[in-house]
């Protein structure tokens, strides 16, 4: 088995864990007229509802809605429901309505779902059951912005702060406070119904407020939070006046902040993740340690510039190499989250590419090591492939084409740096979304 090979071997054994079908079966269960989310406080008789209403987003919700659907399938209540998925990544329902919308810019289409699921909660009531399924990519699914904002003003203010480096519990403490369905929102339309809130975790420290903007989960962030975010990130005077002016009222107290967890709307949603990186790391390090590999799982919480994360890599590579420390050779490390570009060149890429690409040079003449860096969801930032990996020998066979890998970097080329490579790692959608990994291996 190559390396390359052991690389995807690990990947698609992160994929299983995240794996719609796997995750919700695990935890939501029907037993006779019961449903029950299996360890939690959760379990309703189902004869005490009329119906179930099945909204959500994100780039797995169309698998979670199928499995979903099929969980469901002997029980006597109606189902209906409205989900909003990324293009490409939707799948045959029986009973719920999907929306193919854009991401990560939102568009009209994305407008329109969620404008449905409002109207569709608006009208549940005491007698139905609410079950939301939101996984990474949900909040750009669902945008709804405050009246006075423009969906193409929006479109320009995710634009800013996706290019700027923020991460994504800074990017959504904004999205939250231009919403009409983020930061609780939803549950607010959805009262008095009861709500069972299913997640697939893609944000570090698995934070329900965080995933997907939590528009069923309350608020943590606040008004001066966000506008606190455009100011770190140089971006205040660039965002739309009208985006500027709504998040300056709210700081001064003048629009109404979104729910916190005392407010009475949330006494009956009941949250459960379902799936979540640091478990799938972990059945990744197991899968090394039987592959014959010297493992050690760094941590799923890794964050900062993609560019720094794959100089780090190299470095622990190069220690082994050396000292065999933090593991000897043949060694594993595996690292998990989700890092950030600043982008500052005109070129094309997502940070997974970028981070394999900072490593090229640095893991230059090293034999039998390799760096495979890669998207969940299958799709690296606004491209077709879910990542790359580079060898010790990608760096001069690179320059033997006449492709520097320091320029590509410096114009935040990775994408076109690794398709004249031939290394990029194109899975298509997975149908699941729970952050990124990274894998070194070094012999």
């Amino acid at each position: 088995m190559t390396l390359f090979d052991a690389a995807t071997t690990l990947f698609k054994t992160v994929l299983k864990q995240g794996d719609p079908e796997i995750c919700l079966r695990k935890h939501l269960v029907v037993h006779g007229n019961r449903l029950e989310i299996e360890n939690s406080e959760f379990a309703v008789c189902l004869a005490d509802y009329d119906r179930v209403i099945v909204t959500g987003a994100g780039k797995a919700t169309a698998r979670m809605a199928g499995v979903l659907e099929d969980i469901l399938e002997g029980i006597s209540l109606p189902l209906k429901g409205i989900i909003s998925v990324k293009s490409g990544h939707g799948v045959p329902l029986k009973h719920i309505r999907i929306f193919e919308a854009s991401h990560p810019i939102p568009d009209s289409t994305g407008m329109k779902a969620s404008l449905e699921i409002v109207q569709l909660l608006k009208n549940a009531g005491k007698k139905d059951l609410v079950i939301s399924l939101f996984s990474g990519g949900g909040s750009a699914l669902l945008p709804l912005p405050v009246p006075g904002i423009t969906l193409q003003e929006m479109q320009k203010t995710t634009d800013l702060l996706l290019c700027s480096g923020a991460e994504i519990d800074e990017i959504n403490a904004i999205r939250k406070h231009l919403s009409q369905v983020k930061g609780g929102r939803l549950m607010q339309f959805a009262y008095p119904a009861t709500v069972c809130n299913l997640l697939l975790s893609d944000v570090l420290e698995n934070r329900t407020d965080v995933i997907a903007s939590g528009p069923f989960t309350p608020d943590e962030s606040t008004f001066l939070q966000a506008l606190s975010v455009c100011r770190k990130y140089h971006i205040l005077e660039k965002i739309p006046g009208s985006v500027k002016r709504h998040l300056s009222e709210g700081e001064k107290g003048h629009v109404e902040e979104t729910p916190k967890k005392d407010n009475p709307c949330f006494h009956n949603l009941y949250t459960k993740i379902i799936g979540s990186n640091q478990h799938a790391l972990i059945a990744a390090g197991q899968k090394a340690r039987e592959l014959g590999f010297h493992t050690l799982v760094l941590s799923s919480r890794v964050k900062g510039e993609a560019r720094e994360l794959g100089k780090i890599l190299a470095g622990i590579a190069r220690e082994i190499r050396e000292s065999g420390n933090p593991v000897p050779s043949p060694a594993c490390i595996i690292a998990g989250g989700e890092t950030t570009v600043t982008v500052t060149g005109p070129g094309k890429g997502g940070r997974n590419q970028e981070c394999a690409l900072s490593a090229v040079k640095e893991i230059d003449g090293m034999d039998d090591t390799l760096i495979f860096c890669a998207g969940t969801d299958g799709t690296d930032g606004p491209t077709d492939t879910a990542g790359a990996y580079c060898t010790g020998k990608t760096f001069i066979e690179g320059m033997e084409k006449g492709l520097d890998s320091r320029e590509y970097l410096l114009r935040n080329d990775s994408y076109s740096y690794f398709e004249k490579m031939g290394n990029l790692i194109k899975t298509g959608p997975t149908g699941t979304n729970i952050l990124d990994i990274a894998i070194v291996f070094t012999g």
